[in-house]
């Protein structure tokens, strides 16, 4: 398995950015990196995904133009830059990623290694 790490969450304001990042160890290689969200009283849900080679990525709706998932080689880093904050975008955010190749998925039970979350809020 991958051991994940999350930072960079926070509380800010509407309109507001915020960069997430989720620093990736172990012996296991990463295919695919992922990040969720899970706001009170509802379930986990996909925000976005980057295939950790080709680069391919994949972004719920709601993110779309918003949200821009990027990674670092040099420091096995996932980052989650997030623009335009809304408050409907508050949840904890969880770092995702997959040991055996496939393609980008949307679901967390396709992904085996998980973060400990890190809290956003955005509110005025």
């Amino acid at each position: 398995q991958v051991q994940l790490v999350e930072s960079g969450g926070g509380l800010v304001q509407p309109g507001d950015s915020l960069r997430l990042s989720c620093a990736a160890s172990g012996r296991s290689r990463v295919f695919d990196m992922g990040w969720f969200r899970q706001a009170p009283g509802k379930e986990r849900e996909f925000v976005a995904a980057r295939n950790w080679y080709d680069g391919n990525t994949q972004y719920t709706d709601s993110v779309k133009g918003r949200f821009t998932i990027s990674k670092d080689d040099a420091y096995n880093t996932v980052y989650l830059q997030m623009n335009s904050l809304k408050p409907e975008d508050t949840a904890i955010y969880y770092c995702a990623a997959k040991s055996v190749p496939s393609v980008l998925t949307t679901t967390p039970e396709t992904y085996d290694s998980w973060g400990q979350g890190t809290q956003v809020t955005v509110s005025p």
